[in-house]
């Protein structure tokens, strides 16, 4: 899978039609809860396969726990491309692209039953648990060496 980053309006419009179709079809969350604000402050990237937009996500700095991070956020991939490592290569180049911006603190809230995978990529659960959406979630962090 090739990863872009969202640099074009028609770039966007795939990111959005990839997200409505898993987040707000799939998994039935709320548009509104979808469409948060946070997209014009995030970097947003695209994973293209067989010439198609497959996959997205985003990231954007947060505060937490004293210090400013990267939140990942918003992986979604197409049904009929999943179980290929696409959401693993995704997350790998999105954490790429905040270190490149100087970040080596992570930040995910993750869906519950992702929190094995999530950690096999670098993240710690902090224990903290809640629910979004109806969807159980956990918070886990990845920190780099300083």
């Amino acid at each position: 899978m090739e990863i872009t980053p969202v640099q074009r309006d028609a770039d966007w419009k795939k990111a959005r039609a990839i997200r409505t179709q898993v987040f707000v079809e799939e998994q039935e969350c709320p548009p509104d809860e979808e469409w948060d604000g946070h997209d014009a402050t995030s970097r947003h990237v695209l994973g293209w396969a067989d010439g198609e937009a497959v996959a997205t996500a985003r990231w954007r700095t947060v505060p937490y726990d004293e210090e400013i991070v990267a939140k990942l956020e918003r992986f979604a991939v197409l049904r009929d491309y999943r179980g290929r490592g696409h959401g693993t290569q995704l997350v790998r180049a999105v954490l790429e692209d905040a270190r490149r911006a100087g970040f080596d603190a992570f930040l995910v809230h993750a869906q519950a039953h992702l929190r094995d995978w999530y950690g096999d990529l670098g993240f710690e659960s902090t224990g903290r648990t809640f629910e979004e959406v109806g969807i159980p979630h956990v918070e886990m962090v990845r920190r780099e060496d300083r």
